[in-house]
């Protein structure tokens, strides 16, 4: 998995709450992540939504994703972010992000390495991190190749890791 694409800059303690807006998206039953996405980062930032373009890359600060355990995640797949790395992000945000197949990097140093609109390049099985526009390269954290959470990150998600885990049951039966 490898991206690239045009970097948003977060800063610290950006919360759950700022991607999935309670009030626009959560008293609204039956919005579908699409419709809802169209309100993510709102408060903080307006209009950002409207500008994202799919392949667009979050570089972000120490806390991302920190809050409530509102599935945030899905907003920002949902306008097409390729992916999330971070100083460092919310363990339940993390988790909720390879749930969904979202790649979501930590990597120590990384706000201090772009600035918005720079180009990064991100490939996520090796960890490498690199700012084309400034010609700095970091090494993320990467998931060992053994764990579940990169099996169901690479499978896109926990509901295509548990089909293609039964598909190979029945034909081992």
């Amino acid at each position: 998995m490898r991206f690239q694409g045009k970097v948003w800059k977060f800063g610290d303690n950006i919360s759950t709450d700022l991607m999935m807006p309670g009030s626009k998206v959560l008293a609204r039953p039956g919005i579908s992540d699409k419709e809802a996405a169209q309100f993510c980062m709102e408060a903080n930032r307006p209009g950002w939504a409207q500008q994202v373009t799919p392949g667009d890359i979050i570089i972000a600060g120490r806390n991302f994703g920190c809050g409530s355990s509102r599935p945030a995640a899905r907003m920002l797949k949902a306008l097409g972010i390729a992916c999330v790395v971070a100083d460092s992000v919310s363990r339940l945000f993390f988790r909720n992000s390879i749930h969904i197949g979202f790649p979501v990097l930590l990597c120590p140093g990384v706000s201090q390495a772009f600035e918005e609109g720079d180009v990064a390049e991100v490939d996520v099985e090796s960890g490498r991190v690199r700012n084309l526009t400034r010609g700095v390269e970091l090494q993320a954290e990467a998931l060992p190749k053994d764990s579940p959470p990169y099996q169901i990150l690479m499978a896109g998600g926990l509901d295509n890791y548990l089909k293609a885990r039964l598909a190979q049951g029945r034909r081992a039966s």
